[in-house]
């Protein structure tokens, strides 16, 4: 099985069609993504079949957490290389995507590949989550992170910027819980939790998904 195929079999499986457009999108972001690689540290992943796997359709694996409705906001904390936001963007193009990343190399790639693929509303903010301004606050309707420390920190950090009823989607491995006490005290409620083995592969994770009350 082709790189391609196996993008585009194992995002059927996560519930996914992609089109030949997009398919390409994610191979222009996959190339480039290997090219500024070896530059900045990225990823440290480099067999393209693993990229596929476990950047791209890890990065889908998100859609099962919330609709990807247009006009949606999502705000993608601590962005790094573009996952899972920028899969998600070229896979649903309607939703409006901002992507904060502190390294300023990482949100120059960022950008870069903004350009590359003409995205539109999509944007990013070089600097740490934590310090984004008041104008952010009770603004987006999804908040994603990936690689964003703990997540009783990633909900702390997170949930002022979602709208009320708004969703925190995260990415975790198996091994990983928090307590109802903090989910108590950081004012939000545990929606659902999934657990799945990317396409493909025996990489199982867990997506969280949790609602700001209020």
């Amino acid at each position: 099985m082709t790189p391609r195929e196996l993008l585009n079999s194992g995002a059927k499986k996560l519930g996914i069609c992609l089109t030949v457009e997009q398919t390409n999108s994610v191979f222009i972001y996959l190339a480039e993504l290997k090219k500024w690689g070896q530059k900045i540290n990225l990823t440290a992943i480099k067999d393209e079949r693993d990229i596929v796997i476990k950047h791209v359709l890890d990065s889908l694996s998100y859609l099962h957490g919330f609709v990807a409705a247009p006009g949606l906001r999502l705000l993608d904390m601590g962005s790094g290389a573009g996952f899972p936001a920028l899969p998600i963007k070229i896979a649903f193009p309607g939703i409006s995507i901002t992507m904060v990343d502190s390294v300023k190399k990482k949100a120059s790639f960022l950008r870069h590949i903004i350009r590359t693929l003409k995205l539109t509303e999509t944007s990013v903010i070089d600097a740490r989550t934590e310090e984004l301004s008041e104008q952010f606050l009770s603004t987006f309707d999804i908040v994603t992170a990936r690689a964003f420390a703990d997540m009783k920190s990633a909900i702390a950090v997170g949930m002022p910027l979602l709208k009320p009823g708004g969703l925190m989607v995260l990415s975790r491995g198996r091994e990983e819980t928090i307590n109802d006490q903090d989910l108590v005290r950081a004012g939000v409620s545990l929606e659902c939790r999934i657990d799945l083995i990317l396409p493909y592969s025996d990489y199982k994770r867990t997506i969280w998904v949790f609602k700001k009350v209020g």
